[in-house]
């Protein structure tokens, strides 16, 4: 039990059950085994915490999914205790990097203060250049990783699904600019994708834009990215404008050429915050030569089929595949045959 009002020793026995003042120190508890799963529950309250699980079978449930959240508030240049920045991977809430990882009815955000970054003058020197401000990182050992009932919240950078196998189930997910972006497989079923609108208008973005849904690095080799089947890309006011929101553009970290990104909307509902490109060119700088490079989104794997809703457009831009091609994106083969616990 985690219980921010506990006021005695960590991990004293309250009611026969071990509780804790922070989620750390329960995970600090779990063993490194995982022969059997270490469930938490988490009771209602914020939580401030920058945590990894680096434990397999490591399982959080909260109280309700608005009234239990694990925040912490670094962007990609808040520097860290000794100076340095934190980096985009570095700005998680919470990082997964064991396997079999399994969160329910909690909200994980990044509370970095987007808007009032943005608001300050260009020559103010705490103002941030680099505003990723990551909330959910899925790193290198998770795999198999499950999220049910999760508010997952933040702007620049929601959500990094870079590894392994990932399932959210009846997830809400808010963001602006690149908020689901990564290497890994995950599939995103029955969830609400919301698009936040964007203070200031980002590089690359068109006058007026308000982001990406994702931006999708997957390995060349790997045959499935991301897979938003049956869900809903709405917006979080009526201040996102129509037409303002693009589906995702192709991330090529560094430039790498054999990220060719894989994203795939199979019967979703999309309101009119959809723009009819659809998807967007994106710049990466090379890490050898310094050198950027353009990548048009016609080279990346980026389809759908089945939009329904004011932003399903047909446009020549927006790929949708034939009724064969579909058959090839299921749950199951995105999930490599995986079947997530219900």
């Amino acid at each position: 039990m985690v219980d921010a009002r506990h006021r005695g020793a960590e991990g004293a026995v309250v009611g026969g059950v071990p509780t804790f003042r922070t989620v750390g120190g329960a995970l600090a508890a779990a063993p490194y085994d995982g022969a059997r799963p270490w469930v938490v529950f988490i009771r209602d309250g914020r939580y401030r915490e920058k945590l990894t699980v680096d434990k397999p079978n490591v399982t959080f449930l909260g109280e309700s999914r608005d009234g239990t959240v694990l925040t912490f508030d670094a962007a990609s240049s808040t520097p860290r205790p000794d100076g340095t920045p934190h980096g985009t991977k570095g700005s998680y809430t919470l990082r997964i990097a064991a396997p079999d990882f399994r969160a329910e009815r909690l909200t994980i955000a990044n509370g970095f203060d987007f808007d009032a970054n943005a608001r300050k003058a260009a020559d103010d020197p705490t103002r941030l250049q680099n505003t990723q401000a990551v909330a959910l990182l899925t790193d290198v050992g998770s795999d198999r990783a499950v999220f049910r009932d999760v508010r997952l919240d933040g702007y620049h950078d929601t959500l990094y699904a870079n590894a392994g196998r990932a399932y959210f189930h009846r997830c809400l997910v808010l963001g602006h600019v690149d908020f689901i972006f990564g290497a890994g497989r995950a599939v995103f079923e029955d969830c609400d994708i919301v698009s936040r609108e964007l203070a200031s208008r980002h590089p690359g973005d068109p006058a007026g834009g308000n982001g990406w849904v994702a931006a999708p690095s997957t390995p060349i080799a790997q045959p499935y990215g991301f897979l938003f089947v049956r869900s809903r890309l709405k917006r979080e006011s009526p201040a996102v404008a129509p037409g303002s929101v693009g589906l995702g553009r192709p991330w090529h970290p560094g430039g790498d050429p054999l990220a060719i990104g894989s994203a795939v909307f199979v019967d979703c509902w999309m309101d009119d915050h959809v723009g009819a490109r659809g998807w967007d060119r994106m710049s990466s700088v090379d890490r050898e030569s310094g050198v950027r490079f353009w990548f048009e989104p016609m080279n990346a794997r980026f389809y759908e089929f089945g939009s329904t809703g004011p932003g399903a457009v047909t446009s020549p831009t927006r790929r949708v595949l034939a009724e064969g091609e579909v058959r090839a994106y299921t749950v199951a083969r995105v999930l490599d045959g995986w079947e997530p616990p219900r």
